[in-house]
């Protein structure tokens, strides 16, 4: 442990001088102060990682600099040393909060480890406070006061401390693997890892092997093994986004998984035991998606234990000022701050319907904050226009071109679609793809083709 700042209070100039040596060999930063009110002023011009006080001291002793410092709630560890020690001075020390009171005369050694010592916990303290404030951070992503919300806050922290597998339902946009994420965070297994997986965004042929991993050799291509997902999870919770994008096949294997608590990588017939907790979520009606076949019923009622419905942004309109000036606030870290949004803008807000929900609110505000290039936002900076219904488009019209206009006309009506697909798969290729009923291989030719990348 080294490399601290240490500040050394003492009135006698010969004992500032012997610690500041001392301290200095041990490789720390070393300043010094006469007395209490020095020390006090110097501890507010820069940072100060440790105190070592005299206990008795002209003007301001020990035992006055700790109180004054807890009073102002300043928690910087303080070590209490003197030649002339009491039973009741050491008590009161450390009632104050002192982390250690030594008598002089004392060696290096033995300064050295207790300095160790109290560094090594007031590092784990601030790790400590680190990871309580990314759990709040993490449902500080939350915003929305409204009934809807609270209801959903409710069930987290109802489901959180046990295992049960969880089931989030909600459109795209709605934050489910926000909700994911908090439930680990407050669940007992939140220093473990939170490993989450999109089903429709790897590859089908490539989604195996990243939920099992694989031994070396196990196909062309697997040139040293690898962890899946479901070893890296292990001790934690596994997210699995749009279940239903899974294939069929996979499924049942997933199934199997859950019942036994047991994987075999690719090209090994070693069980390897594991210990996850289970969130899977979709933006589909889980019994239309049952129905298409899209869902294995078995593994849903086995998913199925616990569900969390997150409710649009358009059945509750409440919240949208709240979260327009919780994303006016994270954007101003980082840019031009927006000084404020005025009524007839959140009205224009709340009035829209809102297809892409939070996410969607998001987009919309950054790209208003750019419109008004740093003045207060009004409703023109947020040109909102409903998302036409598919069968209201303009059809193509049918006529009798040339064999040159009809293959023009084709790579055009291929474009739009092809465009079309991959907006609502978000531009996920593997999605688009089984919604234009081709190969990925050929999707992406004509993504390239088309300068659609």
């Amino acid at each position: 442990m080294s490399g601290r700042q240490i500040l050394v209070v003492d009135d006698e100039p010969r004992m500032r001088r012997v610690l500041e040596i001392m301290l200095r060999k041990m490789d720390h930063e070393v300043a010094c102060a006469a007395d209490g009110h020095e020390a006090l002023r110097r501890i507010q011009e820069g940072p100060v990682d440790l105190v070592i006080s005299d206990l008795r001291m002209p003007g301001m002793g020990g035992i006055e600099l700790l109180n004054a410092l807890r009073a102002q709630g300043n928690k910087l560890p303080v070590v209490i040393i003197t030649a002339h020690g009491t039973i009741q001075s050491a008590v009161e020390a450390m009632k104050l909060g002192a982390c250690e009171y030594m008598l002089r005369p004392f060696d290096m050694p033995v300064l050295q480890g207790t300095i160790d010592r109290i560094l090594a916990a007031r590092d784990m303290a601030r790790q400590n406070d680190f990871l309580r404030h990314e759990i709040e951070r993490e449902w500080g992503g939350f915003v929305g006061g409204g009934a809807a919300m609270k209801a959903v806050y409710d069930q987290i922290r109802l489901v959180a401390p046990n295992k049960t597998t969880v089931l989030i339902t909600g459109e795209t946009g709605t934050g489910k693997e926000l909700v994911a994420r908090a439930i680990h965070s407050a669940s007992p297994r939140a220093e473990e890892l939170f490993v989450p997986i999109n089903c429709a965004a790897i590859p089908d042929e490539m989604l195996e092997s990243e939920l099992f991993g694989y031994e070396k050799g196990a196909f062309t291509g697997a040139h040293k093994d690898r962890v899946g997902k479901f070893e890296l999870a292990h001790g934690g919770t596994l997210f699995l986004d749009e279940l239903p994008e899974m294939p069929i096949g996979l499924q049942a294997k997933l199934l199997r998984v859950l019942q036994e608590n047991v994987i075999e990588r690719l090209g090994s017939n070693r069980p390897v035991p594991i210990n996850i907790r289970l969130i899977a979520a979709t933006n589909r009606d889980p019994r239309a998606a049952i129905a298409e076949n899209r869902l294995r019923e078995d593994l849903y009622y086995r998913v199925n234990v616990f569900t969390i419905a997150l409710p649009p942004l358009r059945e509750r309109p409440e919240d949208i000022p709240g979260l327009v000036h919780h994303f006016l606030a994270e954007f101003g870290r980082s840019g031009p701050a927006a000084p404020g949004i005025t009524d007839d803008a959140i009205a224009r807000l709340k009035a829209y319907s809102w297809p892409g929900n939070v996410r969607e609110l998001k987009n919309v505000v950054e790209r208003a904050m750019v419109l008004a290039a740093g003045q207060v936002l009004e409703a023109g900076h947020f040109p909102l226009a409903e998302v036409p219904a598919r069968e209201a488009t303009t059809p193509v019209p049918v006529s009798a071109p040339s064999c040159k206009e009809l293959n023009t006309a084709l790579e055009g009506l291929e474009e739009k679609l092809i465009r079309e697909a991959l907006d609502e798969a978000q531009g996920n290729k593997a999605r688009a793809a089984r919604r234009l009923g081709i190969s990925e291989r050929s999707l992406w030719y004509k993504v390239k083709k088309y300068g659609l990348d």
